[in-house]
């Protein structure tokens, strides 16, 4: 939409339409700030993203596939811009259009340190997606064993039960994520507990071939 009436505006200001100080010509350069803002922060230039701002971009507008800047940097690992983005007010919760928060992007990248700014700032570690994962799933699933602990740190509890009855055990285990399986294992994890399949951990390493998720889970 916003692309619709850039575009509009900018047509009627070269044809002589409407003037440089029209309600409409104001729309387009809002719209077209709203764009740098969003191009250098898939470009990871943090100080066209400060200059954005600071001429007025919205900080949580939002590309066609609901990324705004702080998803985009929570992606990308770039702490920095993660930070800036968040002191000048984005909103830690917004999702995509798929319903991935940027705690969610920093977890699946493996960003522990944007993920502790993130639930320092109030990021909800609860949220899930369209398809109702969410980040604890996706950082013990890639096996990023810091963030699954900062996570455990942070209150989510090692034995909750995600969709389908999993647990984040199961999630490492079927992903063979040995670190993570050895992590929350020490933290309490429950290897008996059975997915919506009436399958546990270690079932699951054995149907997926996880070689040292089954050694680990046999031994418990």
């Amino acid at each position: 939409m916003k692309r619709t009436v850039a575009m509009l505006a900018g047509a009627m200001l070269m044809t002589g339409v409407v003037g440089v100080g029209s309600p409409i010509s104001a729309i387009a350069a809002d719209a077209a700030l709203n764009q740098q803002l969003l191009a250098a922060a898939r470009s990871g230039d943090e100080p066209s993203v400060q200059a954005a701002l600071a001429n007025g971009a919205v900080v949580d507008s939002r590309n066609r596939i609901g990324d705004t800047s702080l998803i985009i940097a929570c992606k990308n690992g770039v702490t920095g811009m993660a930070r800036t983005l968040i002191e000048h007010g984005a909103n830690v919760g917004q999702a995509d259009v798929a319903g991935d928060t940027p705690l969610m992007a920093a977890a699946y990248g493996g960003h522990d340190d944007i993920v502790a700014l993130l639930l320092a700032h109030g990021a909800d570690p609860a949220a899930t997606d369209r398809v109702g994962k969410t980040a604890m799933e996706y950082a013990a699933g890639k096996g990023h064993t810091a963030v699954v602990q900062r996570l455990l740190d942070a209150g989510v509890g090692v034995n909750r039960v995600y969709k389908n009855d999993l647990t984040a055990l199961m999630w490492a285990a079927g992903y063979d994520q040995a670190d993570t399986i050895k992590l929350l294992l020490d933290r309490g994890a429950d290897p008996s507990m059975r997915d919506n399949r009436g399958m546990t951990a270690h079932d699951i390493a054995a149907q997926t071939g996880s070689s040292h998720a089954v050694m680990l889970l046999s031994s418990h």
